[in-house]
């Protein structure tokens, strides 16, 4: 038995010959794999040290299959993190619509961290070996912040409908909120691994209510 370790994802290849599928389902199918290959094989070795050969081999695809989506090794791990991060955003998204919009708080964060924490290769893929991809990763960390800040926002104008003796929220509020928020979970993921992510949901929203509220509100929660 061979004594190489198996890749931590191997892409199930379509049926050959006539299968009667579309050539869109068949090429869906083929990017779909490579993304997963390549979110995987960062996840385990880093993005210097995985390649397009292993991620072809690891999705069961030619090579020619992967220069048809991608120009380059970056611009597939680009596309790849900016999916993962679309789809974290949405477990968040929805929770600005809870009636208590403290509790809205809590529970958008306890559903983000829980997210990395349940995916803690891919939290390493994104939130450590990303910005060492080099060309547009920073701008692409920038453009997935933006919806969080938009979220912020919506709430913070909530609560001063709510609370209408608040000033007015400076704008850079909700940009240093994200920027804190990623950070943190940064660096707990870096120095303890993913397995407690969650244990930053409470630290989390008492200074999301300090930052979009104010003191008095965000002392409630310590009480």
């Amino acid at each position: 038995m061979s004594s190489k370790r198996k890749p931590p994802f191997s892409g199930a290849p379509l049926p050959r010959g006539r299968h009667g599928l579309s050539s869109e389902f068949v090429r869906a199918s083929q990017r779909e794999r490579v993304v997963k290959a390549m979110l995987a094989l960062v996840a385990e070795q880093g993005y210097a040290a995985t390649t397009v050969p292993a991620v072809v081999a690891a999705a069961r695809v030619s090579r020619n299959a992967f220069y048809a989506f991608f120009q380059d090794k970056q611009e597939c791990f680009l596309a790849a993190a900016e999916e993962a991060a679309a789809d974290v955003f949405t477990t968040m998204e929805t929770f600005g619509l809870e009636q208590d919009w403290i509790e809205g708080i809590r529970r958008g964060l306890t559903a983000w961290l829980r997210w990395w924490e349940e995916r803690p290769g891919l939290a390493r893929a994104w939130l450590l070996e990303l910005p060492l991809a080099g060309g547009d990763a920073a701008l692409q960390h920038q453009r997935a912040a933006q919806p969080y800040i938009q979220l912020f926002r919506r709430i913070a104008e909530r609560i001063r409908r709510e609370q209408p003796g608040l000033p007015p929220l400076p704008e850079f509020v909700p940009v240093f909120l994200v920027a804190g928020l990623l950070a943190r979970l940064t660096d707990e993921l870096r120095n303890n691994g993913a397995g407690q992510l969650t244990r930053l949901v409470e630290p989390g929203v008492y200074v999301a209510v300090k930052l979009l509220a104010d003191d008095r509100t965000a002392a409630r929660l310590l009480k």
